[in-house]
């Protein structure tokens, strides 16, 4: 078999039971040890105590792996120089037997081979700033693979319009939850426009369902606010962001190590306050995900 089902994972599916997609890119290249570690359990208990079993998705040894024990997490977590696995990668993380993580593209990919039908992450990838053509992959398989993805909007410290044009123009819904206006990740309202608000989990639910009976071969967005205890102020986001994106430039870094190198920056910039709210936002998430699987 292609995937590796750990067994309450495998038992969950089988018997119809609710199951969240987690990536793991999160662990190996969003946050330092062993903070990784720790959110990533985190969001796990998150989903557990919601009433979904979770489903955290990585590449080992070659192997694509649906559910990590807490010793793989461990492992991972503390790995180094591993692959961010899109889908471009993905044939060449199991066909060389590599031990990869998956972005929110790849967890679509592999949630979607697993029959799983809703994720939750932190933020998507986007457009970058000041570079209109360098568009993550995680847009175009929100065009092309039916799982719905729960999130706190893109990263803030991309182009959010740009990144709207794009998800429109791949056919994307996205959807508030609670909130009538795009999340900015650290921050609770970019002040730009969703497609629909929705206030519960059944409301979710009723919108992934219909998208299934159209047969509809696109993701649906999920926008959740980061909780307010620990959002950042806009302006403050706002000014970090802008002299780690300048800092970026100057050094000549590019591509897929622009987005590292910015938020890293971002948090030392915030004294860890972007970190702090990039934590309660991916538990948040999990446990909506996880609320919103139990109604499907």
């Amino acid at each position: 078999m292609l995937l590796d089902f750990a067994p309450q994972v495998h038992d969950a599916l089988r018997t119809n039971k609710p199951v969240v997609a987690l990536e793991s890119t999160l662990i190996t290249h969003g946050l330092p040890y062993p903070t990784n570690r720790d959110t990533a359990l985190a969001m796990e208990a998150a989903v557990r105590d919601s009433g979904a079993i979770p489903a955290t998705i990585a590449i080992l040894n070659g192997k694509i792996t649906v559910g990590l024990s807490e010793t793989q997490v461990e492992s991972l977590a503390q790995a180094k120089n591993v692959r961010k696995c899109s889908r471009r990668d993905l044939p060449i993380a199991v066909g060389l037997g590599e031990t990869a993580a998956t972005t929110v593209a790849g967890t679509m990919i592999v949630a979607h081979m697993a029959g799983i039908n809703i994720f939750a992450t932190g933020g998507i990838g986007g457009v970058h700033r000041g570079h209109p053509f360098d568009v993550s992959a995680d847009l175009i398989e929100l065009g092309r693979t039916p799982v719905a993805v729960v999130c706190s909007g893109a990263k803030s410290i991309l182009d959010l319009p740009l990144t709207l044009e794009v998800l429109e123009t791949n056919g994307v819904p996205l959807l508030g939850y609670q909130t009538s206006t795009l999340p900015a990740f650290y921050t609770r309202d970019s002040g730009l426009p969703i497609d629909a608000q929705v206030n519960t989990a059944s409301e979710a639910a009723s919108v992934i369902r219909a998208a299934q009976k159209l047969n509809a071969q696109h993701g649906i967005l999920i926008t959740v606010a980061v909780p307010e205890n620990e959002a950042l102020a806009a302006e403050i986001a706002e000014k970090a962001i802008l002299q780690a994106t300048e800092e970026a430039e100057s050094q000549g870094i590019h591509g897929k190590e622009v987005t590292p190198f910015v938020l890293g920056r971002v948090v030392e910039l915030t004294d860890g306050k972007s970190m702090a709210a990039n934590q309660a936002l991916l538990i948040n998430n999990a446990r909506v995900a996880a609320e919103i699987a139990s109604q499907l």
